[in-house]
C-alpha cells in the first residue's frame, strides 16, 4: 500500500481524501506526524494557499506531500465566498454562519448559479505539481440534507436535484470537485511512485 501526507487539519477533508483513496493509499494527516498548527492561509488564489500549505509541511519535514484549498464561487455574488470560503463569516466562523451569510446574501436573487473548486498542490522530489477539479451547480434556498461538511447543504451538483449533503457519500466521492482533483493526483502518483512511499 502507498503512503502520503495529506497537509491538513481539517478532519472532514481528511476522512473525504481517505474514502477517495481507498484501496491504493494509507493517508496520513498533519497530526499523524505531530503538526498540530494551523497553517496561515494569506494568498489570494485558491492556488497559492494550496501551495502554501504543502510548501510549510515540505520545509519542515522534508516529506512529498500534497495539501489543498476549496473555493465556493457564487456567481451573483461577484465569486464570493471563493478564497475566503472557510472563513466567510469571519474568522473562527462555524459552517454554519457561513452557510447563514450565503443564505442572507442570496436572500430573493434569482440567479444561484455556483461553481466548487479545488485546487491540489503536490510537492513531490521537490517539485511543485497541481491539480484542479471544479463542478457547477446552485444553491438551493435551505439546507437540505445531514451529510457532508462546509456549504454541502446547500450546493446542487448540475445534473441533479439533490444537494451534495442529501447525496449517498459513494456518489459525491465520485463527482465532486475534490474527486476530480484528487483523480488528476492518484493519476500522477500512480505514474511515478512505486509500491513503497511517496517520502
Amino acid at each position: 500500500m502507498k503512503k502520503i501526507v495529506f497537509a491538513t487539519n481539517n478532519k472532514h477533508k481528511l476522512n473525504e481524501i481517505r474514502n477517495i483513496l481507498i484501496g491504493d493509499y494509507e493517508v496520513f494527516g498533519l497530526q499523524d506526524i505531530g503538526f498540530g498548527n494551523d497553517i496561515p492561509e494569506t494568498g489570494s488564489t485558491l492556488k497559492e494557499n494550496a501551495s502554501i500549505k504543502s510548501k510549510t509541511i515540505f520545509d519542515l519535514y522534508n516529506i512529498n506531500c500534497f495539501s489543498d484549498d476549496t473555493g465556493l464561487i457564487i456567481e451573483s455574488l461577484g465569486g464570493d465566498p471563493g478564497v475566503y470560503s472557510a472563513r466567510y463569516a469571519g474568522c473562527g466562523a462555524t459552517y454554519e454562519e457561513n452557510v447563514d451569510k450565503v443564505l442572507f446574501k442570496l436572500k430573493g436573487q434569482n440567479n444561484r448559479k455556483a461553481a466548487f473548486s479545488t485546487v491540489i498542490s503536490l510537492l513531490f522530489d521537490n517539485i511543485e505539481y497541481f491539480f484542479e477539479g471544479k463542478i457547477s451547480g446552485t444553491i438551493a434556498n435551505k439546507r437540505y440534507g445531514d451529510g457532508g461538511f462546509g456549504y454541502d447543504p446547500i450546493f446542487i451538483p448540475e445534473g441533479y436535484d439533490i444537494t451534495f449533503a442529501e447525496m449517498p457519500i459513494e456518489i459525491k466521492n465520485k463527482i465532486s470537485h475534490r474527486a476530480i482533483a484528487t483523480q488528476k493526483l492518484v493519476a500522477f502518483l500512480n505514474k511515478h511512485v512505486s509500491n513503497s512511499d511517496i517520502k
